[in-house]
């Protein structure tokens, strides 16, 4: 069996229980063009995909998963290297018997951790701050005044977890430290959020925007969700307000965004994810209050081996005739 890694991933993967397959790996930047993409995974029996890589009813034909020439017994399994899975066309997939899974938990603590993170820096201003002590400018003008860059307090603020899913709950938990008082919104109540320790009030979003200080968003991207922070709800949102994405860009109307940044409409934002990867939107790379990262949530060593892992067991449960353990379709 061929089993087709699109990039290189970190920790081991090993399948026990398929004894001489070949893994075969593309490279850590992605395919030049999709027609190489579509070489490189046909004859696999099983794919593991990265985010920014579309798996449609072309590339699930190219593998062989509509019973072409694949030389390889059919594409079986697809695993995406995250917890979301909108680059993958779930209906294309079941269409052609294809198991779909992806890679929730090993993802949380890494992800809660960059969302305080981002949080913390936005808040007091770190990215302008460290340009400014990089760039000469402090020397030359002295040392800071006691007005020269104030930022907003955390300890005691109110925090509005928009999705409150695993990465949420995580993002909350960490704050606890910081006493913060915490909303979340959810289609249902999530009792573990309204249990101790966090203690927290379910609200609707346009309640929660317009009471929260801090704003971290934790929801999948979907039609109902795409935008689901545009000009209106920005409106609704404190001067003093912190926002927070590291789910999906498109999430948050970037344009949106930068005007109501670059209009003081609110104080400032923190982005691990974009709308058009890896572009940024060029209204925010020139602002001042905007805190980015190149989507690195989930990126620190335990975590991402944690995800390779996973992969490794749910393709050799599937390909074993067993049933995966975080499938999804």
């Amino acid at each position: 069996m061929r089993i087709a890694l699109t990039r290189p991933l970190p920790g081991d993967f090993v399948l026990p229980d398929v004894p001489g397959a070949e893994v075969v790996t593309g490279p850590e930047r992605g395919f030049p063009s999709r027609e190489a993409l579509h070489e490189f995974v046909r004859g696999a029996s099983a794919l593991v995909t990265w985010v920014s890589e579309r798996v449609d009813g072309a590339l699930l034909d190219a593998a062989g998963a509509s019973g072409g020439d694949s030389g390889g017994g059919g594409l079986r399994v697809v695993n995406n290297f995250a917890v979301g899975y909108d680059n993958i066309d779930l209906d294309a997939c079941r269409a052609r018997g294809v198991v779909v899974c992806n890679t929730p938990d090993a993802v949380t603590d890494g992800t809660a951790d960059v969302a305080v993170l981002l949080m913390l820096a936005a808040a007091r201003r770190l990215s302008a701050g460290d340009r400014y002590a990089r760039s000469g400018a402090w020397a030359e003008g002295g040392v800071l005044g006691p007005r020269d860059f104030l930022g907003q307090p955390v300890s005691g603020r109110t925090l509005l977890i928009v999705g409150a899913g695993r990465i949420g709950y995580q993002t909350a938990l960490r704050m606890i430290g910081w006493g913060m008082r915490v909303l979340y919104v959810a289609r249902s109540p999530k009792p573990e959020f309204e249990h101790p320790p966090l203690c927290a009030r379910r609200v609707e979003l346009d309640e929660g925007l317009r009471e929260a200080d801090f704003v971290t968003i934790h929801t999948p991207l979907t039609e109902e969700t795409r935008h689901l922070i545009d000009a209106r709800r920005l409106g609704l949102m404190k001067e003093t307000a912190v926002l927070v994405n590291t789910a999906r860009g498109p999430v948050v109307d970037e344009g949106a965004l930068a005007r109501a940044l670059r209009e003081g409409r609110i104080f400032a934002a923190g982005l691990d994810v974009f709308e058009q990867e890896p572009k940024v939107h060029p209204e925010l790379v020139g602002l001042e209050n905007v805190v980015m990262l190149p989507h690195i949530g989930s990126g620190n060593w335990r975590g991402r081996a944690a995800m390779t892992a996973l992969c490794a067991e749910n393709i050799n449960r599937v390909l074993s005739g067993r049933e995966a353990r975080t499938r999804i379709a």
